[in-house]
Parts: structure tokens; C-alpha cells; sequence
């Protein structure tokens, strides 16, 4: 975060108060403790990137329960249909 501010020429008070919330808030994203999710937004819209919240979020794999489900479904039997031989 504090990379995009400072590429875009902000100091912290000038972020705050684009963003709306206080320069200790801006501190605590900056700094990756006790920030909200409305701070995170708020700022990465003050800094006209809501795209960068893509960048940061961790790729989400299959969860177990998943994986599981997915192992199951390929691992069935077919069944196999008989023909009448009456």
C-alpha cells in the first residue's frame, strides 16, 4: 500500500483525507496491523486502483471438502447396463 501511495505522489495525511479516514488509519494499512476492510477500500479508492485489492488477495484453492467431492465423483463406478437375454 504504502508503494501506490508514494508512487502517486501522496504523503500519508494527504491519502487520509482523499480517502476520508485518519492518517493513523492509512498507518495501520500501511503497517498490516488492525486495518478494516472499509479502510482498505476507502484508500485504494482514493488512490483510483479498487483493482489493486485483486492483487493482494491470496489465489483461493479448492477447499478439502472440495477436493474430496471432486475425488469422489471421479472415482465412482459406472454402471453397466444388462441386456434382456429373455
Amino acid at each position: 500500500m504504502r508503494q501506490l501511495r508514494i508512487a502517486q505522489g501522496y504523503d500519508q495525511i494527504a491519502l487520509a483525507e482523499r480517502a476520508n479516514v485518519s492518517r493513523s488509519a492509512v498507518q495501520s494499512l500501511e503497517r498490516g496491523s488492525g486495518s478494516r476492510l472499509h479502510t482498505l477500500l476507502a484508500v485504494l479508492r482514493a488512490l483510483d486502483r479498487p483493482d489493486a485489492f485483486d492483487s493482494i488477495m491470496p489465489d483461493t484453492d479448492p477447499s478439502p471438502l472440495e477436493v474430496l467431492a471432486q475425488t469422489q465423483r471421479q472415482a465412482r463406478p459406472q454402471r453397466v447396463r444388462r441386456g434382456d437375454s429373455s
